[in-house]
């Protein structure tokens, strides 16, 4: 038999179906959707191999529609077009049963490609699942997205990957006709990266390599039988996210030699050039902040002008951002800041904003003294006049720290000069 063991344990029922139980356990958001027929355009946002396809073609089943897929990597403008209309002609079109059509990798469309979706997604021709590796909020066109309700599919548990091993070896007809013993699994989790259909394919060779029945799996057999590629950049694996890591860590840690290294193995391996700016963005707040807030800027323009000129020219444009970001000086206070505000809103609930600071649009709320005792800063010496902002349960609570540099050391002279003791600056 050549199916692939990943292929022959595809679950067929939301019974069998491992994991992502806030979706369609008995309680989640999708079962009982899915068990009344009443199915809404949906985007399954989460990383490869946790099921997304499966649940696509196990939501199929279970209200029994006509199923259509096409791969984003794959398919262009007419293919769209095509599917579309044999989904039209096989018989759901006026019926509560509409068709599905199943979209995997659909941030890889363009706005033309997803523009063409619209009007079948509409008028309920179709009703559309998409599966995204990224943030749709980036990936998918807003007009498709308003349409579609967005699902986040959770990674695998320890636990689940190992359940799914022993679900191969008590269940596949193939493997359970072996003596397999499953001394370790660490290697075959490490390797597999979380994601299932990796981890398959991965017990299955090395189940392979061995000759005869009786097969002894333990992390040192593991990792001598696979053979791994460790110079290979796999977009959708394991070293998607190794590489990332690295390459952001090492610009937290001021190292721009590093940084452009681990940027030409992405570059070298494909990946997208918009999803490296965007987590330059991210850094230049989360890490630099007001150390450098010319930073937030320069990781702005790169991603306005990566997602402009494309490749190959965007790897001047990422090298030049990486290694100003890696060269600046950091800061996370802004980071800090709004965790521990966050926080502290969870503990402390919605307290009241002090009366001074409310809005005060009626007659009514002036007669109550809404806005009565703020002062406009600007009105004052130096655009300041100390006042009480925060409700009178958490005032005095500092919250933003600024850091240990040239800029943020200045931010607190001036804040210490202002708030004097209030703060503690």
């Amino acid at each position: 038999m050549n199916t692939p063991l990943a292929e022959r344990l595809r679950p067929k029922t939301l019974d069998a179906y491992l994991s992502q139980t806030h979706l369609v356990g008995k309680d989640g958001s999708l079962y009982q959707q899915i068990k009344k027929g009443v199915i809404p355009s949906m985007i399954f946002w989460g990383p490869p191999g946790i099921g997304k396809t499966t649940l696509a073609h196990i939501i199929a089943n279970e209200s029994d529609r006509p199923f259509f897929k096409l791969s984003a990597i794959n398919s262009g403008v007419k293919d769209i077009r095509e599917v579309i209309d044999k989904a039209k002609k096989s018989g759901g079109l006026f019926t509560a049963k509409n068709p599905l059509l199943f979209i995997d990798e659909i941030h890889r469309f363009s706005k033309s490609q997803q523009d063409s979706l619209l009007e079948a997604v509409e008028k309920g021709w179709v009703t559309l699942i998409g599966a995204t590796t990224e943030n749709p909020s980036f990936e998918v066109i807003p007009a498709l997205l308003s349409r579609c309700q967005v699902y986040v599919l959770d990674s695998f548990s320890k636990a689940d990957l190992e359940q799914l091993l022993e679900r191969a070896m008590t269940e596949d007809d193939i493997l359970k006709t072996k003596n397999i013993i499953l001394k370790e699994t660490s290697a075959l989790l490490r390797l597999s990266g979380g994601d299932a259909r990796k981890l398959l394919n991965i017990f299955e060779l090395i189940v392979a390599s061995f000759e005869g029945d009786d097969i002894i799996i333990t992390d040192e057999e593991v990792t001598k039988r696979v053979q791994q590629n460790t110079v290979r950049y796999d977009k959708t694996g394991e070293q998607h996210y190794d590489i990332i890591s690295a390459f952001i860590k090492s610009i937290r840690g001021s190292d721009p030699n590093a940084a452009v290294y681990y940027l030409a193995r992405m570059i070298e391996g494909g990946e997208d050039v918009k999803f490296i700016a965007r987590r330059m963005l991210i850094l230049a707040s989360e890490d630099i902040g007001n150390a450098n807030p010319t930073a937030l800027v320069m990781a702005n323009s790169t991603f306005q002008a990566v997602s402009v000129i494309g490749n190959p020219e965007s790897r001047i444009i990422l090298s030049q951002c990486a290694t100003y970001l890696a060269s600046s000086p950091k800061s996370n206070a802004a980071y800090e800041a709004i965790g521990k505000a966050q926080q502290l809103v969870k503990q402390t609930g919605d307290l009241s904003v002090p009366l001074g600071l409310r809005n005060a649009p009626t007659k009514l709320m002036k007669e109550l003294g809404y806005g009565d005792e703020y002062k406009y800063s600007h009105s004052y010496d130096n655009n300041f006049a100390a006042q009480e902002f925060l409700p009178e349960e958490i005032s005095n609570t500092r919250l933003y720290e600024p850091g240990n540099n040239q800029r943020e050391l200045s931010q607190r002279q001036y804040l210490k000069t202002l708030w004097k003791d209030k703060y503690g600056y």
